[in-house]
């Protein structure tokens, strides 16, 4: 019964598999994998391989290129868990739309000071780790439905950014697994971070979904006070008559850049 069970639920799920898989980087990535094995056993080819086996046969592997094929399926295996029987290439970074501003070394310290009023949330990241890639739409889709002129988004590369990481205390090591961060800044000042770090420099585990980061940031809380000081600023006119929220908006739309743009 158990087996029918687990045969139903397959062809149940087979357009999504299918759907999930058949995308240019899966597809890559397996021609990649079988590559190798077919040019090693392909009659005509082999034969003019090189070999270390006491044998001579260039059409089998030699002891080396197994422990290399074991060597990197481990690694494979614990940078990517859910990659199981093949070799599969990292997705391509986020490339949709996103009201995030991108900071460098020289930037992040001004555009954090710059305003007391506004509320920051800021991912440090590295282009190299699979939990950035992963969290990417996750942290833009926030950035669409709660960016406002009170409560901003931003992102700075700290695998690139050295003196960023040092300077905000994140660490860029694998078994730190602080990466990614996410950091909320008011009046200039970090409030609070997820996740936490330890004493020892380690981070304590923390899902990164969208519901805990609106739940432990008070995402809706805050982006009902930005609106209460989006009215405000709506209804103040300077003496020329100029709107200076249509001004503070302007600004914000020149300085934010998508990855697109970048």
């Amino acid at each position: 019964m158990g087996l029918i069970t687990g045969v139903l639920a397959f062809l149940y799920h087979l357009p999504q598999i299918y759907k999930w898989l058949l995308k240019p980087y899966y597809i890559v990535s397996f021609l990649l994998t079988v590559a190798f094995l077919v040019v090693r056993k392909a009659p005509g080819l082999c034969e003019h391989l090189a070999t270390d086996r006491e044998d001579g046969n260039s059409c089998d592997f030699d002891w080396r290129e197994v422990e290399i094929l074991m060597f990197l399926s481990a690694i494979v295996m614990m940078k990517n868990r859910r990659a199981t029987f093949v070799m599969t290439c990292k997705p391509p970074l986020y490339m949709g739309p996103e009201y995030i501003k991108y900071f460098s070394d020289k930037t992040i310290d001004e555009e954090l000071q710059k305003d007391g009023r506004v509320t920051w949330i800021v991912e440090f990241y590295a282009n190299w780790s699979s939990d950035c890639q992963s969290f990417a739409p996750i942290f833009a889709n926030l950035s669409l439905k709660y960016n406002c002129a009170g409560l901003r988004f931003g992102k700075v590369d700290i695998g690139r950014y050295g003196e960023v990481s040092k300077r905000y205390k994140v660490s860029t090591s694998p078994l730190a697994k602080q990466l990614p961060s996410l950091l909320l800044f008011q009046g200039g000042r970090e409030v609070m971070r997820r996740p936490m770090v330890d004493n020892k420099g380690r981070a304590v585990s923390w899902t990164f979904n969208e519901e805990n980061i609106i739940r432990e940031f008070n995402l809706n809380e805050l982006f009902q006070k930005s609106k209460k000081l989006n009215k405000k600023q709506n209804g103040f006119r300077t003496e020329d008559g100029s709107e200076e929220l249509q001004q503070e908006t302007s600004e914000v739309e020149q300085s934010t850049e998508s990855k697109k743009d970048r």
